[in-house]
């Protein structure tokens, strides 16, 4: 069963369930369909151009609708899915990090079910999409908004960009981070069976429920769009004989009602309220907007049809000109002289044919002599494919081909650079919306992963196989709301790669200091060439220090101060120590290693001749909140000071 994120509210025309007079149920029903009614014509309105152009353009992304005897340009086509292949191939990683200190282990398990939750969602097919439609439309529009109960994961979809109406004075779907500039609100037009409704215990007047014939609807308008960009015949789909799997036409609508968020939703051409459902977030749409070229201030932004759609078209109609005069070169024709050659039929050329002339045959015919395809017109095919390529940051060699002009091995590496310096700002941008996907993406555990639903059982591969991890609510709802990083991995590739050329040249020269750590060294070099953190652990499996002091830290958290011994690696346990939040057991542990490493820099002897080369030394400050009493630090052994004398 999916969960919206909603509370029903009581269905109109329900006799059973009313709590209101029948005549004050249908003056709110009345109230809904004129509001929504109205919100649609005055969106449709303003939009219904930026639409239609659109839908014109995917006609010229597939390249299918033209005539036989003409040749598309696939320049739009070339140039978009050069860069969508990069910007798809770059996964955004997301990574839950803890803002209470009790909350380490949850954000962990986040990590986990996130990782696992990729493949249930499919969000790399969700990504596919979604991407898509930023690029081309502008921004693409994803719907989070239900929790599939039996498997235990959000089921979000995309939103097709030619079924959506908004707020034509919104700049994004929720605004900035105050809420301004959100979309006051949008919806889209949406097919849907009887049978998908019923299984939705928000829908009613399901058996009120007419077939729509407006042929004139955005969805229909789409439907014959991309058939027409697919060069098919365009005929309208009768659905009356379908029944149960006929499809129903449904206005799927976000509004404000009398001050709180709904989801409204109207059948029958928008004049049957099926869904009334008040929504749970009210502080935010489960709607996520993703944009490629975002203009501050600004719905539209810019996409990749703006800037090549012109360029093609114009390369299209210089292509066909010069394919006109290579067949027109192809067919030559000739001049003759009609005085001595009397009859035409005469040049039909035939095999072995003699034609007779009254005269000089030298001049009687002469072939005519024609322009060829002027240089003009390649150099103006070669400027406007160009001008494509720099506006998008798409160079032939980006494009996997190789490029026409002859470079330098330092030019092609400069191109290179700066080509990754331009994507790596889309990634940037699409990690704005990606964040908010995964912040819903946690709400919607948060408000529907409920303590009766059982554990949500999650895989996690490591080096040594799968493993199943089962975790309940508590496990990875925290006590307060994590924040979310996202990461560009080709921006983190580049970043890495160059850290860890810098992080080897200084190992070279840091490894000749006598107190060099070179374990630690070693393990952060394993992690800056993207090692798993189980493969690390494997070729450095943790020592008696480290084991000791993750021991000590789990002591200091619960308030107590741990003994320090004289053996103990005291560097490696100031390591570890370092995970721990800022506290006085810490800061008291910490200046007793201190000390601890002060001594036995003196004289190790001393400590031999004292018996306390297996002792432990006390802590400095041991007067915290009153667990101890204060106790003196360890002598400074008498050798010491003779020797300093």
């Amino acid at each position: 069963m999916l969960f919206g994120i909603g509370v029903m509210v009581a269905p109109f025309y329900m006799e059973e369930e009313k709590t209101l007079e029948e005549k004050q149920l249908e003056t709110l029903h009345r109230r809904v369909v004129s509001q929504v009614d109205a919100e649609y014509e005055y969106a449709k309105k303003i939009q219904e151009e930026k639409l239609t152009e659109w839908r014109a353009r995917l006609k010229v992304y597939n390249n299918q609708k033209r005539k036989k005897t003409k040749v598309g340009d696939p320049l739009l086509f070339t140039v978009f899915q050069t860069i969508f292949a990069s910007l798809y191939g770059d996964r955004l990683k997301v990574a839950f990090l803890p803002t209470e200190p009790g909350d380490k282990e949850v954000a962990e398990n986040l990590n986990i079910t996130a990782e696992y939750d990729y493949g249930l969602m499919e969000k790399d097919v969700l990504d596919y999409e979604w991407d898509w439609d930023a690029m081309f439309f502008g921004r693409g529009f994803v719907l989070n908004m239900e929790f599939d109960s039996k498997r235990k994961v959000p089921a979000p979809e995309v939103m097709s960009p030619l079924a959506i109406l908004r707020d034509p004075r919104a700049v994004s779907v929720n605004g900035n981070s105050k809420g301004y500039g959100g979309a006051r609100f949008l919806g889209r037009e949406v097919a849907m069976t009887k049978f998908q409704m019923e299984k939705n215990p928000a829908y009613f007047n399901l058996d009120k429920l007419s077939l729509s014939d407006d042929k004139e609807n955005l969805l229909k308008k789409e439907e014959r769009a991309r058939d027409y960009a697919q060069g098919l015949q365009t005929t309208w789909k009768e659905e009356s004989k379908l029944e149960d799997n006929a499809y129903y036409n449904v206005l799927q609508w976000f509004t404000f009602f009398k001050g709180e968020r709904y989801l409204i939703e109207l059948a029958n051409n928008r004049s049957l309220v099926i869904r009334f459902q008040r929504l749970k977030q009210q502080d935010r749409w489960p709607i996520q907007d993703r944009t490629l070229f975002p203009i501050a201030h600004d719905w539209n932004g810019v996409s990749v049809p703006d800037l090549v759609e012109d360029k093609q078209r114009a390369r299209a109609i210089l292509l066909n000109l010069g394919l006109e005069a290579a067949k027109a070169n192809a067919n030559p024709m000739y001049l003759f002289d009609i005085n001595r050659i009397k009859r035409r039929d005469a040049l039909n050329f035939e095999f072995n044919k003699t034609i007779p002339v009254d005269g000089d045959t030298t001049t009687a015919v002469s072939p005519m002599r024609k322009d060829l395809v002027k240089q003009e017109v390649q150099w103006i095919m070669g400027l406007l494919d160009e001008s494509a390529q720099r506006a998008l940051a798409t160079p032939e060699l980006q494009q996997g081909s190789p490029s026409s002009k002859q470079r330098t091995l330092g030019e092609l590496e400069l191109v290179s650079s700066k080509v990754d310096t331009r994507y790596s700002l889309a990634a940037k941008i699409f990690g704005w919306s990606e964040r908010r996907f995964w912040q819903q993406w946690y709400r919607l555990y948060k408000d529907y992963f409920k303590e009766g639903m059982g554990e949500k059982i999650a895989r996690l591969t490591g080096i040594w196989g799968a493993d199943f991890r089962a975790f309940t609510r508590e496990n990875i709802i925290a006590v307060k709301d994590p924040d979310i990083k996202i990461e560009s991995k080709n921006v983190s590739d580049i970043e890495r790669s160059i850290e860890r050329q810098l992080f080897t040249a200084y190992l070279g020269m840091a490894s000749q200091d006598p107190e060099f750590n070179h374990r630690a060294s070693l393990k952060e070099l394993g992690r800056l060439s993207e090692l798993p953190e189980a493969k690390i652990k494997q070729l450095f499996p943790p020592t008696i220090d480290e084991i000791q002091a993750e021991k000590e830290n789990d002591e200091i958290e619960k308030g107590n101060i741990p003994q320090v011994q004289i053996t103990d690696d005291h560097q490696t346990h100031l390591i570890i120590h370092g995970k721990l939040n800022k506290s006085k057991q810490l800061d008291a542990h910490i200046k007793t290693h201190y000390e601890a490493m002060r001594i036995k820099k003196l004289n190790i002897k001393t400590f031999q001749e004292m018996g306390l080369e297996k002792g432990a030394i006390q802590p400095i400050q041991a007067n915290i909140g009153g667990l101890r009493k204060k106790r003196s630090p360890l002598p400074v052994p008498q050798t010491y000071e003779k020797g300093r004398s």
